[in-house]
Parts: structure tokens; C-alpha cells; sequence
């Protein structure tokens, strides 16, 4: 069940960031020859007054061929005759959509809860050393770690887990001021729970009763905590503290899905494991097609760019052919990569 879930989630991002790019170009008036739900050979096709609609086999995503997009056309309502804004407003709605889609998932997910973690302490597990004026106190909001802004729980979490392990710089609110810890020695320490030892930082933080601003602004900052945590897996990829090994494609990401599914206590657990991480997947979707490679919505934002400003400087639109020769190489790069990550996701399965 949960692998169907999977596919059909996978697939439904990218027909929403292909929507995204098809409602944008009919809002501009640029003419949109085809809108496709689904790959592969056709099951369905609808002509409509100027755009082809389909439905194909493979659900797995879809495509929107906009007039004018990849290079010069003669059609005045092609995408090449569209001031810079419009272009680019185009090229940011398929991943504005993906992060709609995140947020509106987290929004319904978290629309089940009573309580919502906080980052204002409400207590300190027996033994905990650092308690007192010139440490931690109940009331304490925790707003950033190591110069990291955090609004909830989890970035507690994940920001506390990349520190040193030895001391971290916090930042708090407390009595309504603002207090900065330097080298505060908040670490992992030996605990007592029902006569087990484990290891934990020895705070407890406070909950909060579900309202309508509260389910807005955790479902907010939880998509940007997707979008960190995004970052923070390309920064790992740089510095070589993460390899390629790690990445995932289409394959790996339904893999995942599953996954969680599967290992779930129960079926609403289940279900709700699955749509958050495709929430995840949703918001990684958006971050990635942002990035200023060639061939992704990222690139031709960039190199549109480039090219205003240098037809500003040399008052003449630079040729377009070497546009296209630069996002055709990157597309070719794109595609490799994309078979070597399958074929990696495909070996971590078998």
C-alpha cells in the first residue's frame, strides 16, 4: 500500500511544479502548447482552445511545453516576449507551488495535534548542572544555537546534534530580554529515566495547546526547517562531510516513503510518517530547482539575469544560441547524474 502512496506523492509534486509554471504563464498571457499529467505514451488527450492536455501512463510527474522557452520564437505570446519580470516570475512559480504543497501538507498533519513542542524551557531532568542566573531557568526561550535562529523543537534537535559536542552559544529571551550564553557547556550527560541510563542534554521543554496562530506558524517554520535542513545537506556535499553516495532520486525518495510507512506502529501513524516526509520531499523539491545550475529553473533565472545585465552594459541582447548551448550541456550533466543516482538507489535496494 504504502509504495503506491509513495509513487503517487512523488509524482503529484512534480505535476504541481509543472502547474505552477502553467498557471503563471496563462496569468502572464504566454501561450502553453501542451500540459501534461503523467509520462510516458498518452492515455487521454483534450485539445483546448491553444493547449494540448494529456494524461499518460507514468505517474510519475508531467512537463509544461511553454512557447518560447528555450529560445527565440515567432509567436508574439511566446515566453521570450515577456519583460524580465514576467520570465521570472514563471520560472519561481513551479517552486513556489512545491513549497505551498509542503506547507499545506505539515498545515493538515499538524491540524491532528492537541500540543505543539516548544523551545521555552519548562524543567531540568535530576542531576542537570548548569540550572541557576548564570545558566538556564525555567521560562527560558532558547531562540538560537550557535548563530542558528530556531523557533521549534526539532531545530533544537538537529542544531544541538552539529555542535562540537563540547560547548554551544545560545541565545535566549528571558523575562523579556534577551540573554547570550558563550561557550555554554550544554551537552550530552549520563541521566536516570525509570532506572535506565541514557543520554540527554537534561531539559525538558514546554508545550503548547493547539490555536489557529499556533498551527500557522508551526507549519511555517516547519517548512523552513525543511528548507535548513536542505541547505545544510548541499553544504554537507561541499565539504565532504557528506558523499554522493548519501544522494537520492526519484527511486530512493519512494524507497524512503515506503519505508517509513512500513516501519510505522499503525496505519494512521503510517500515514502521517508518509505525508510529512513527502512534505519534506515537496520543500526539497522547490529549494533544489532553485539553484543556479544550467538546466534546472534555478539556471535560467540565473543566466536570464546575466544576460539583462550585460545587454544593459553592451546595449544589445547577447545571441540566445549560447543560452541554449549552456543549458543543454547542463541538461546532459543533469541526466547523468540522475542515471548514476538511480542506479545507486536501485543497489541500496537489491
Amino acid at each position: 500500500m504504502y509504495i503506491v502512496i509513495a509513487i503517487l506523492i512523488f509524482g503529484l509534486l512534480i505535476t504541481v511544479h509543472e502547474l505552477g509554471h502553467f498557471s503563471a504563464s496563462k496569468l502572464m498571457g504566454v501561450r502553453v502548447n501542451e500540459f501534461s499529467v503523467g509520462m510516458g505514451p498518452a492515455i487521454l488527450k483534450k485539445q483546448g482552445k491553444e493547449t494540448l492536455y494529456s494524461l499518460r501512463v507514468l505517474p510519475l510527474g508531467g512537463y509544461c511545453a511553454i512557447e518560447g522557452e528555450d529560445g527565440e520564437s515567432e509567436d508574439e505570446r511566446g515566453m521570450d516576449k515577456r519583460p524580465l519580470w514576467q520570465r521570472l516570475i514563471i520560472l519561481f512559480a513551479g517552486a513556489f507551488m512545491n513549497f505551498i504543497v509542503g506547507f499545506l501538507i505539515v498545515l493538515i498533519i499538524l491540524s491532528a495535534s492537541d500540543y505543539y513542542g516548544t523551545t521555552t524551557i519548562n524543567g531540568f531532568m535530576d542531576g542537570f548542572p548548569l540550572e541557576g542566573e548564570q545558566g538556564l531557568m525555567v521560562g527560558d526561550r532558547v531562540t538560537s544555537i550557535d548563530g542558528h535562529s530556531i523557533h521549534l523543537f526539532s531545530e533544537f534537535s538537529l542544531y544541538m546534534s552539529r555542535s562540537d559536542g563540547e560547548s554551544v552559544d545560545l541565545t535566549l529571551i528571558r523575562d523579556g530580554a534577551k540573554l547570550t550564553l558563550t561557550d555554554f557547556p550544554l551537552v550530552l550527560r549520563d541521566y536516570t529515566v525509570d532506572g535506565q541510563t541514557v543520554r540527554k542534554y537534561g531539559i525538558t521543554f514546554a508545550l503548547e495547546e493547539k490555536s489557529f496562530g499556533g498551527l500557522l506558524y508551526q507549519s511555517f517554520y516547519n517548512s523552513v526547517y525543511f528548507v535548513k535542513m536542505v541547505w545544510m545537506g548541499l553544504g554537507d556535499l561541499v565539504t565532504g562531510r557528506a558523499g554522493l553516495n548519501e544522494m537520492s532520486g526519484a527511486v530512493g525518495a519512494v524507497a524512503a516513503i515506503s519505508q517509513v510507512g512500513e516501519e510505522s506502529e499503525s496505519v494512521r501513524e503510517g500515514l502521517l510518517n508518509v505525508f510529512y516526509l513527502g512534505a519534506f520531499i515537496a520543500v526539497n523539491l522547490a529549494v533544489m530547482n532553485l539553484l543556479p545550475i544550467p538546466g534546472l529553473d534555478g539556471g535560467h533565472i540565473f543566466t536570464m539575469i546575466v544576460t539583462a545585465v550585460i545587454a544593459l552594459i553592451i546595449r544589445r541582447k547577447p545571441d540566445p544560441k549560447y543560452e541554449r548551448y549552456i543549458h543543454g550541456a547542463g541538461l546532459v550533466l543533469l541526466l547523468a547524474l540522475m542515471v548514476v543516482i538511480t542506479v545507486s538507489d536501485v543497489i541500496k535496494l537489491i
